[in-house]
């Protein structure tokens, strides 16, 4: 991740340093550009369609790279946190515990695939993939809730909302089945 965000603060300043393409910094930059250009033309289209220099790409693909991050890191954590809940609740022979767990687990995962889905709605997918069965599964409690808080340009904030109440159920799951 440290090696990533080096090389974009590296593209970023030979964007703003625009260095001689035939110097040894030229060619350097050109290689920089050229190895990320995967990852940073995604961010650059999207600063195009709301006319701001796209020569800051770099900077809104860290923030990406670092959120996603997080979250990854988050997902980890948590699943080492149910399979840890888990197996205590077989241990202790405690079923009440165990449906907590499980209620909590599959929480988790719902509050995965919106959060999927919320970063795949900048990407288009058909029906037959991955994302598509993450479209059919979240549409039952993200579409009623989209009607009632609508889209503010790109991005939704009605899933947003869905996360939050998710993160609060689990909480209760956690609160009336696991430690009561």
């Amino acid at each position: 991740m440290l090696a990533f965000v080096i090389a974009l603060l590296g593209r970023l300043i030979f964007n703003y340093s625009d260095p001689n393409p035939f110097g040894t910094a030229g060619r350097l930059s050109y290689k920089l550009k050229k190895a990320t250009d995967k990852f940073v033309y995604p961010a650059a289209r999207l600063l195009a369609k709301f006319r701001v220099d796209t020569r800051l790409a770099p900077l809104v693909t860290i923030f990406l790279a670092v959120v996603l991050a997080y979250f990854a890191l988050g997902v980890v954590g948590n699943t080492f946190f149910i399979v840890d809940g888990l197996t205590g609740a077989l241990a202790a022979n405690n079923a009440k515990a165990l449906v907590g767990w499980v209620l909590y687990a599959l929480l988790g995962i719902y509050i995965l695939f919106i959060f999927i889905r919320f970063l795949a709605a900048w990407f288009v997918f058909s029906r037959n993939t991955f994302l598509g069965f993450v479209q059919r599964v979240t549409d039952p409690i993200l579409i009623p809730v989209q009607r009632v808080i609508p889209t503010i340009g790109i991005f939704d904030i009605s899933a947003m909302l869905v996360l939050l109440l998710l993160g609060f159920l689990q909480t209760l799951v956690l609160k009336f089945f696991v430690y009561s």
